[in-house]
């Protein structure tokens, strides 16, 4: 199974999911402003990646500076603080058979789908 955390106003998150289609690949797709992943989801999708949350972090959002993220060492209080505040994940992800990219650029998911 393929997902894509997409937010659609993103053009990286739009050519992503254009590029998987393209393809032939049809994903979930998650529109995850709507649906938040939650802290199980992100620590998968961290493990999967074999980064820390902090790597998935939108640093330039108003909200990173306003809830002083950058001063935060703890984990699981940073994934939480993403769940409550879904804007802070980068975007788009794409998970496939236990592995996650990030799309940026958009063909960086084509990895995933390599044997």
């Amino acid at each position: 199974m393929t997902r894509i955390y997409h937010n659609p106003r993103c053009s990286k998150s739009r050519a992503t999911l254009a590029l998987l289609e393209e393809r032939g690949i049809e994903p979930e797709v998650i529109r995850y402003l709507d649906t938040p992943p939650d802290a199980d989801t992100l620590r998968s999708i961290t493990g999967s990646m074999g980064c820390s949350i902090r790597d998935l972090l939108r640093k330039n959002e108003t909200v990173y500076r306003e809830l002083g993220i950058a001063g935060i060492d703890d984990e699981a209080v940073l994934i939480d603080l993403v769940v409550a505040n879904p804007i802070l994940l980068e975007r788009p992800i794409v998970v496939h058979d236990g592995r996650a990219a990030i799309g940026r650029p958009p063909e960086n998911v084509l990895s995933l789908f390599l044997s």
